[in-house]
């Protein structure tokens, strides 16, 4: 039976692209879609042909990214709590409000509390969507968290005892005043543990990612089911660009250099950048939709764009050098092509630890990209016969259209899940 599905993503393109496609997929399959997101995304959800629903402003998003606590490594999480988070849980808990009724399955990134105040108050059938492994909590393997790795390498005290200090003394002090306000208004007792269990729909969680990514841990929840990258760029809505496809045309494969979607001050990641190219002696795109922030005085060969299907321009290119979100990785993976990761903050120093521990590039922090060991990470991978190897046997197993299928099969079981 056809159901009304609602989609909600809070975050840049990264974000939500995947959750774009899996609509898409969604659509094709004979269901009424609906996306709730910042209105940055309004017309590029449109353009796929989904229904939208405003979850913040352009305004809002203009603000968050300006915001230079956005990529510090420590105060970037409070600065996504205060800019993000805890001012789209009512109106995301509203959008479902006026929504609710027969058919209506939803399925919300992992930023959107106000789709699981939504679930318990409102009874709606729901799943969380995790894009990125860091996520989730494990006692057992935790991945990275900014400087520190929570993997068997730790003492399980120890990784017990500091993850608890984290969700405590950072996450639920940040989030659960604000949180519970709310809940109580609608009747709803005080939570706790945010990040460690609450934010976990017990209905469904899905990981879109793969297992060889990220291994499924034992004690993540029993309800989660890993999909695999699901990937969106628009490339069929947005052919590579006249000056792009000229640049790509005119020599040697170029690198693909790029800071984020949502990346405003990342001059010495630019100016880095620029060095190490020329030293290896290649041309490179540096794609930014924030211009202003790129050096002037580039290297012969360096050009800059302000977006690039990134599907149709990676596997013409000799790598990436990228900050290591989520999106913009599974897209590098699935063109076959190195990395070289500069984390900022959030998720991404775990996933640039992942794409080393798979022999796919380098993960440098940008104090490191600085020196000349930059521009030696560079040329090694670059011109590593087991990194290249590496890329070729992992490309073909990214799995996107088979992904988004996965997912979309774990969304309509809900549907058989009635609402109260």
């Amino acid at each position: 039976m056809p159901l009304r599905i609602l989609l909600a993503a809070i975050g840049s393109s990264g974000d939500v692209n995947p959750v774009i496609e899996v609509g898409r997929a969604l659509r094709a399959r004979g269901h009424a879609v609906t996306l709730a997101t910042s209105e940055v995304f309004a017309g590029q959800v449109a353009a796929n042909g989904l229904g939208f629903e405003r979850l913040g402003t352009t305004a809002q998003a203009q603000a968050l990214m300006r915001d230079p606590r956005l990529w510090h490594p420590l105060r970037g999480f409070g600065c996504i709590i205060e800019g993000a988070v805890l001012p789209m849980i009512e109106p995301l808990y509203r959008i479902i409000e006026r929504h609710r009724g027969p058919g209506l399955v939803v399925a919300a990134t992992s930023l959107c509390l106000g789709a699981r105040v939504a679930q318990e108050r409102l009874g709606v059938p729901t799943a969380t969507v995790h894009l990125q492994p860091t996520v989730f909590r494990s006692e057992v393997d935790n991945g990275t968290l900014g400087p520190l790795h929570f993997g068997p390498g730790m003492p399980r005290p120890l990784r017990r005892g500091l993850l608890w200090a984290i969700d405590a003394l950072v996450v639920d002090r940040g989030v659960a005043p604000a949180l519970n306000r709310f809940r109580s208004g609608l009747g709803l007792a005080p939570t706790r543990g945010i990040f460690r269990s609450y934010l976990n729909s017990p209905d469904l969680v899905l990981g879109l990612f793969p297992e060889w990514f990220a291994e499924r841990q034992p004690d993540w929840p029993a309800q989660t089911c890993l999909t695999g990258f699901v990937l969106h760029d628009g490339a069929e809505l947005a052919p590579i660009p006249g000056d792009a496809e000229a640049f790509l045309a005119a020599g040697p494969a170029p690198l693909l250099v790029t800071p984020g979607s949502a990346a405003t001050d990342r001059t010495e990641f630019f100016r880095a950048a620029a060095r190490a190219c020329a030293s290896a002696g290649s041309r490179a795109m540096f794609v930014t939709n924030f211009a202003e922030q790129v050096p002037a005085g580039l290297p012969a060969g360096v050009r800059v764009f302000p977006y690039l299907p990134f599907s149709r321009v990676l596997p013409r290119c000799s790598g990436i050098v990228y900050h290591g979100g989520i999106g913009t990785l599974a897209q590098a993976v699935a063109a076959g092509v190195p990395h070289l990761v500069i984390p900022n903050a959030h998720d991404q120093p775990d996933n640039g630890r992942r794409v080393e521990l798979l022999g796919l590039g380098r993960c440098l922090p940008l104090r490191r990209f600085r020196r000349e060991e930059g521009a030696r990470a560079l040329s090694a991978i670059l011109s590593s016969e087991a990194v290249a190897r590496r890329c070729r046997e992992l490309s073909p197993r990214v799995g996107g259209t088979q992904a988004a299928e996965a997912a979309c099969l774990r969304i309509e079981a809900l549907g058989g899940l009635r609402s109260r």
